[in-house]
This record gives C-alpha cells, sequence and structure tokens, in this order.
C-alpha cells in the first residue's frame, strides 16, 4: 500500500504516474471487497486514481528491457519490493543511474536498506506492533493489544516518500543530480509516537495504553454522554476553565487535585470520573453546543459514514467522484490545497493493462517493437474485459511493484 499512497500523492499534484502490473491479476489489491459494477475494488480505486496503468513481465529479460528503457527518461521511480528484488531484475538505483543521473528513485521497504532487519518483508501490523504502536493503543493496561484502524504505517510511509520525491525533485533543479530515498514502514511508525518516545527517552520507562486519553494532558479525551461519546480537549489552562463553566463545574477551580495539567495528571482518574458523571446528564448534542459557546474544542465521535458526509468534508472537496470503468465513483479528495495550481480530479484507477501501448509509444516504442513485446508476453494490454497476453509466460512474479512517474508540473 505505501508505494501506490506515495505515486497517488504525487499524481494528485500534477505527476504523469504510470503504474507498473505483474501480469495475471496485477496489483492483488484489484481483488478486495469489488465495487458493483467496477471492474476493481474500492481499494484498488482509492489508492490508484489519476495514475496510468501498463502490464509489464518484469521476470522477463523483455519485460526488463522494458522498463529500463522507461527509466532512461523518467523523472522518478517509485518501488514497494522487497530489498534486493530490483537489483535481481537488473533495474537497481546503481545500474540505472548510469544512464539517467538525474533519476530519483525512492524505495519504500519494511524496514530500510540498512540495520539488522534491512532484509525483512513487513506488512503495517507488524511494523505498527515493532515500533511500539500497538503497546500505546488499546482502552488500558492488561488488556489486549490492539492495532490502530487504518493502516498506519502504510499510509505514512507513502506520504514520506512524497516527501522525500519532492525534496529530491527540488534539490535536482539546482544540481541536476538525483538521488535515491530510503524510507520504511518501520520508521512510518516510529515517526508516529512522537508523544510516547518523548516521554520514554525523558523518563526510561514505556507508556501503555490510554485509551482516547493524551499521554502529558488532561483532559483530553472521549467522554460518554447519555446518548453516545464526544471528544474534549480541555487541557491547557484557558480551556480548563471554560470547560468547567460549560459544565457548570465551576467548585473544580479551587480543587488542589486539578490546579494545573501537572496535578490534574496525577488525579486523571479522579478527574475523568467527576467529568463523566456530568456528561452522562445530557446528550451529545446538548453539551457539544455548550461547550461551541464555551469556544471549548469538541467534538462527536463520528462514524466513518458520518465523517464522509459531514458538511465539512463536502466543503474541503474531500470526497470527490472519478470516473471509474465508465461509471462514477466516490473516493477521498486531495488532502492540500495549492492556491495557484489547484488539484482536479477525475481521472479513476486504470483497467489492468489499459494505457501498455499509449505509454510504450510515448517512450519510443514504435507499432512494430509493441506487437512483438505482446506476442513475446513482455507486455500486457487491456482487451475489453482484462488483460489481454498473446503469449501466457511464467507467473509469480512478487506483487508490491508501483510506479514510475514522470513529473509534469500542474
Amino acid at each position: 500500500m505505501a508505494g501506490p499512497v506515495c505515486g497517488r500523492m504525487l499524481a494528485d499534484m500534477g505527476a504523469d504516474v504510470v503504474k507498473v502490473e505483474s501480469p495475471g491479476g496485477g496489483d492483488p489489491t484489484r481483488a478486495l471487497v469489488p465495487l458493483e459494477g467496477v471492474e476493481a475494488s474500492g481499494a484498488f480505486v482509492m489508492m490508484n486514481r489519476g495514475k496510468r496503468g501498463i502490464v509489464v513481465d518484469l521476470k522477463g529479460e523483455g519485460g526488463q528491457g522494458v522498463v529500463r528503457r522507461m527509466l532512461a527518461g523518467c523523472d522518478v521511480v517509485i518501488e514497494n519490493f522487497r530489498k534486493g528484488v530490483m537489483e535481481g531484475f537488473g533495474l537497481g538505483y546503481e545500474s540505472l543511474r548510469e544512464a539517467n543521473p538525474g533519476l530519483v528513485y525512492c524505495q519504500i521497504t519494511g524496514f530500510g536498506r540498512t540495520g539488522p532487519l534491512a532484509d525483512h518483508g513487513g506488512f503495517d501490523l507488524i511494523a505498527q506492533g515493532m515500533t511500539g504502536l500497538m503497546s500505546v493503543t488499546g482502552e488500558g493496561p492488561g488488556r489486549p493489544p490492539v492495532k490502530c484502524g487504518p493502516p498506519l504505517t502504510d499510509i505514512t510511509a507513502g506520504i514520506l516518500g512524497a516527501m522525500g520525491v519532492v525534496a529530491a525533485l527540488y534539490s535536482r533543479e539546482r544540481t541536476g543530480v538525483g538521488q535515491r530515498i530510503d524510507t520504511s514502514l518501520y520508521e512510518a511508525g516510529l515517526v508516529q509516537t512522537f508523544w510516547q518516545s518523548a516521554v520514554t527517552l525523558a523518563t526510561g520507562e514505556s507508556p501503555g495504553p490510554l485509551g482516547s486519553a493524551h499521554p502529558l494532558a488532561t483532559p483530553y479525551e472521549a467522554f460518554p454522554t447519555a446518548d453516545g461519546w464526544i471528544t474534549i480537549g480541555g487541557w491547557n489552562q484557558v480551556n480548563w476553565l471554560r470547560l468547567l463553566d460549560a459544565l457548570e463545574l465551576d467548585e473544580l477551580a479551587d480543587d488542589p487535585r486539578f490546579a494545573t495539567n501537572e496535578v490534574r495528571m496525577k488525579n486523571q482518574d479522579a478527574l475523568r470520573d467527576v467529568l463523566a458523571l456530568r456528561l452522562r446528564s445530557a446528550s451529545s448534542e446538548t453539551w457539544l453546543r455548550r461547550l461551541e459557546k464555551a469556544a471549548v474544542p469538541a467534538g462527536p465521535v463520528s462514524s466513518m459514514l458520518e465523517a464522509l458526509r459531514h458538511p465539512q468534508t463536502t466543503a474541503r472537496e474531500m470526497v470527490v467522484t472519478v470516473e471509474q470503468g465508465g461509471e462514477p465513483v466516490e473516493t477521498l479528495g486531495m488532502p492540500v490545497k495549492l492556491s495557484e495550481t489547484p488539484v482536479t480530479l477525475e481521472r479513476g484507477a486504470p483497467r489492468l493493462g489499459e494505457h501498455t501501448e499509449e505509454v510504450l509509444g510515448e517512450y519510443g516504442f514504435d507499432e512494430a517493437e509493441i506487437a512483438q513485446l505482446l506476442r513475446s508476453g513482455a507486455v500486457g494490454r487491456f482487451n475489453g474485459l482484462a488483460c489481454d497476453h498473446v503469449a501466457p509466460v511464467q507467473r509469480g512474479a512478487p506483487r508490491d511493484s508501483e510506479a514510475i512517474a514522470g513529473w509534469i508540473p500542474p
């Protein structure tokens, strides 16, 4: 998932991203929870909208030659294989930069290219467990470890990779020289632990799970109401006093147990009990109105459907409609708004092999060469129903490759 996220972020910002898929089924996320009337799953559409797609057999010399020829003229390559796979294909950074010194080569792996785990594969679940994320997520001490619902390390690694690509392209504008970008799910997990790492490095002790609470400040968590749950951020002294006013608990302002954030943290359980008792006396809507009037940061605990249909989500264009296989499909929008080069999202994810002939033609392959590559099975094309290979080839290539990106300003 990390490689596709990286490519998607760059595509949204104006890059021409060509997704390279293996013969057969292509990216395995195509087969996850299919959408009715769409040939690819919702997960695939979400990760790959705005890209073009080609099919190349990277296990054969013919397919490797195709990609090598393309990369001689590309700005960026993103790959999500285990360490050493691209080198085994003859497509490693050191060999490719000889033909293209300006190439930006982004590699996203489970654990990075160095260290004792460099050769290990990794998934989000493994990274969340190993980086401490699961140890601080959950209801509290003694409860089972809990994974963060979204694939946090996958998504973060993709964003980190895209940030590295943009920085490397900016550097290349000044120097003319490309470079390798090396990031991982492991580092993406660690970078999400700023607060917990700060506590651990300062005290030498590992914090445990706190439910929705904050490790350094209180009250800053979810509380039950008469009909649901709300979140309240009332930890700093100004918001603390405003919160007491909104809840009509002014007597707590003089309670020495709660005078400052430092002592509130020491008496967090007692404070939680007092606030929860009060908040259970009225509905979520009642309390949210009162807290908004008092200028205390607060909000509902929304379901995914409620979040996606919220007017703020609509106003920020965070759910958009793209064309997918001739049908409109909703997907998440671009989270970064650019004033001079606004993002326009219209195209969905590519069908398997949809743009093979088109892309190869742009990279200098003539009709006879493309026909020969199709006959040999080195590349595949979309035939209206599926990816067509005139001469089937041996399958079994790894499935975690991602995109070749050529940078085209918006």
